[in-house]
């Protein structure tokens, strides 16, 4: 993350309401202080050597060293959660993709922010992109894609991709990002930013008049498309009980038809203190962990990334650096 501006302390959200109160993703640290309202970061993502041919070692700008995809060295923190290292500058081979994004928002709008699971997710994509080819010509969807950025990286192989979230103002959003990343998509993949609220009862909702302006609901042969997705993704939206329920039992609905359907989920192991427990304590995930515990993963397959993800994927984390620019 480069950018000189130094840190203010956040604006005084004193007097406002609980929905009302501003959060910031830890990502957005290194972003212009005080600035309000729509901002771009622009992520390169440097290719691999095994993407450009050869197993050449490669110039590790943050430690000076040399690394191979052999070694695929890592560090863990204190807690045992892996540390990602970002590098300083992309590598020969690179390709960019621009993120519009509030730097802060309102809890019933944190869709607006880039989360640290979405960048680990990220970098797994990538991985699987760049060491097979599982992903190409598939039909995928993300939930809960807040910017869009992970199903952004599909589009470059998929067939289909389907960007979902729930509300105007960031589905609006993410259909700028795809507007603003569109040359980097494959050309013959098909890219939809579509509304799919957990919380409403299922299907998506479906629009006969193929005229109608209402730009993020769903037609017929989309829904038919969607039905064919074997490969789902979503980052960061394990933090509310009652979303949890909604993302499970929407879940249930999707991944209980054919074909076999797989979900990466990425989230972060959020601590906060109760004061029923009086303990600090991570309440969204134990509830999110008691579906496992019942058993409703037994009825779909789910690969979670908590930020202690597989140690090769490591390495492919520094492939992805990211550069920060007002948006005049």
């Amino acid at each position: 993350m480069e950018g000189e501006d130094s840190l203010r302390p956040p604006p005084d959200f004193r007097g406002t309401s609980e929905s009302e109160e501003q959060v910031m993703s830890e990502v957005h640290l290194g972003c212009p202080p005080g600035h309000s309202g729509p901002h771009i970061s622009h992520f390169i993502i440097s290719l691999p050597p095994s993407v450009r041919g050869g197993d050449e070692p490669i110039e590790d700008d943050y430690s000076g060293e040399k690394l191979s995809l052999a070694r695929k060295e890592y560090d863990l923190d204190g807690d045992g959660d892996l540390i990602l290292k970002r590098r300083t500058k992309p590598l020969r081979d690179y390709f960019v993709v621009a993120i519009r994004h509030n730097i802060t928002s309102s809890i019933p709008r944190v869709g607006l922010q880039v989360w640290k699971a979405e960048l680990v997710l990220a970098d797994f994509v990538l991985h699987k992109m760049f060491t097979s080819k599982e992903l190409d010509g598939i039909v995928a969807i993300e939930l809960g894609a807040g910017t869009g950025l992970v199903g952004m990286l599909l589009a470059r192989v998929a067939r289909t991709v389907f960007i979902t979230d729930h509300g105007e103002e960031i589905l609006d959003n993410c259909a700028k990002n795809v507007h603003l990343n569109a040359a980097i998509f494959h050309p013959r993949a098909s890219v939809y930013v579509r509304e799919l609220d957990w919380n409403c009862s299922w299907q998506p909702q479906v629009i006969e008049d193929l005229e109608s302006k209402e730009s993020y609901i769903w037609n017929k042969t989309e829904v038919e498309e969607f039905w064919k997705a074997s490969f789902i993704v979503a980052a960061d939206v394990i933090y509310s009980n009652d979303l949890t329920d909604a993302l499970f039992s929407t879940l249930h609905r999707m991944m209980s038809k054919c074909p076999e359907k797989v979900l990466y989920l990425a989230l972060e192991k959020r601590y906060n203190f109760s004061i029923d427990d009086l303990d600090v304590v991570a309440n969204g995930y134990s509830h999110f962990r008691s579906y496992l515990r019942e058993g409703v993963s037994m009825m779909m397959q789910i690969v979670m990334v908590i930020l202690k993800v597989d140690p090769c994927i490591a390495f492919w984390a520094s492939a992805l650096i990211s550069q920060r620019f007002l948006n005049m």
